[in-house]
């Protein structure tokens, strides 16, 4: 079953990290048939990002949206599609939110700096705030310099796929994405699945198999798993590829789009609470610092 895109949210800083988010945003509008909102928040500082230090908030405010108005057209000016500029002042996670909701968005795309440790416990991620309150799915791009897949505007695409699955409910849905872009883009998919050591050696144990023995045998369920997850009448459009790896999640799957020159990684994302999320992370946050191409984020609603 597909997954229907109609309503899309696309955010821009006008910032060089934010530069792609228009480009992807335009790709999926236009293949899925789907309104274009193009956004910008207006979040001024102490000191204005937009000139001189403030004197007058509400008049910088609204010279603020009357140039992110125009820099909009101009960045929509090379694709004949429709779309509508959303431009807000207010807090930048807070606004896309409630737009988001208010559009009722199927996706939203945002630009992250890819920041980790100390830098982001103190300055915040806008990116991981919004995956853990947006009501629907958040495709993340990186700046050109750090995502090797974007380097030029006219290699953007979706012809390979990764979909990371541990069998959970919150993979499934990721699952049920990236085949639905896999079908809408005729792509490669590859279902990529992490054996974490220290867990598959518990459940070694456990079951009684050790040594090589138990290890093939365990791989092999694995595979089955992951080609069971494809349906049959997909084999007609998408050439699925099943992987598995070991290591730590979020490093091995970064590696892995890396070396296989991969266009999209698509994750679950389960919730977590502010201490845990800042402290320990996600796969799917990690995964989003480290990746070389884009990431695709789905939370189930219920979190």
């Amino acid at each position: 079953m597909r997954v229907p895109l109609k309503s899309i949210l696309c955010t821009t800083d006008f910032s060089e990290c934010s530069r792609f988010t228009v480009p992807y945003g335009a790709l999926l509008a236009t293949e899925f048939g789907a309104r274009l909102y193009v956004c910008h928040v207006v979040d001024l500082p102490p000191v204005s990002v937009y000139g001189e230090a403030i004197r007058d908030p509400r008049q910088d405010e609204k010279r603020g949206m009357q140039e992110a108005d125009e820099q909009i057209a101009a960045l929509m000016s090379d694709y004949p599609i429709e779309w509508e500029s959303l431009t807000v002042a207010g807090r930048t996670p807070d606004e896309i939110e409630r737009l988001a909701s208010e559009k009722g968005a199927d996706l939203v795309i945002a630009a992250t700096h890819g920041r980790s440790g100390l830098k982001r416990l103190v300055l915040g991620s806008v990116t991981e705030h919004l995956m853990r309150r947006l009501p629907c799915p958040l495709f993340v791009v990186r700046s050109a310099e750090e995502e090797p897949a974007m380097a030029e505007k006219k290699r953007i695409k979706l012809q390979k796929i990764l979909v990371g699955c541990d069998f959970s409910p919150d993979s499934d849905l990721g699952f049920q994405y990236a085949l639905s872009l896999a079908q809408q883009f005729q792509s490669e998919l590859h279902l990529v699945h992490v054996i974490e050591p220290p867990v598959y050696k518990e459940l070694g144990r456990a079951e009684g198999r050790q040594g090589a023995a138990g290890e093939k045998d365990l791989r092999e369920r694995l595979k089955e798993q992951l080609t069971r997850m494809v349906p049959e009448e997909a084999l007609h459009w998408c050439t699925p590829k099943t992987v598995l790896l070991a290591g730590q999640p979020h490093e091995e799957l970064s590696k892995y789009a890396l070396v296989n020159g991969l266009d999209l990684m698509v994750l679950g994302f389960r919730g977590r609470g502010l201490m845990e999320t800042l402290f320990v992370g996600s796969t799917t946050a990690r995964a989003i610092r480290n990746a070389p191409c884009p990431v695709l984020s789905v939370q189930p609603s219920e979190y």
